[in-house]
């Protein structure tokens, strides 16, 4: 069973903001750094630094994901473990959110 982030990893994420609605958080990795599985409720991301990350999910896939500092991305929620395959730290800005997805949450209703 995957974990919170902050528990399984809290050398790579510090919470920075926590309320009722989000959660925020400081990610940092050093080159060649690993964080073992966790998952995020859907996230908003904001990288601070290049990063070339390897996310291995638990089905066994893997996926790299390259960026550039100053990127914004949505993650819709997952459970993955993660890699710094860069040679230089990562750091981004990670804002989890704590209300579910409303439609989403309604489609499944519906089945």
């Amino acid at each position: 069973m995957a974990q919170d982030p902050v528990k399984v990893a809290p050398k790579a994420f510090k919470v920075l903001l926590e309320n009722d609605r989000v959660r925020v958080l400081d990610y940092r990795a050093k080159p060649g750094e690993k964080e073992p599985m966790h998952s995020h409720p859907d996230s908003f991301i904001y990288s601070l630094s290049p990063y070339n990350i390897k996310i291995n999910f638990p089905d066994g896939t893997t996926e790299i994901r390259k960026g550039k500092a100053g990127e914004a991305i949505w993650q819709e929620a997952e459970t993955h473990s993660s890699e710094n395959m860069g040679t230089a730290d990562t750091r981004a800005l990670i804002i989890e959110l704590k209300e579910p997805n409303m439609q989403r949450a309604q489609k499944k209703k519906k089945k």
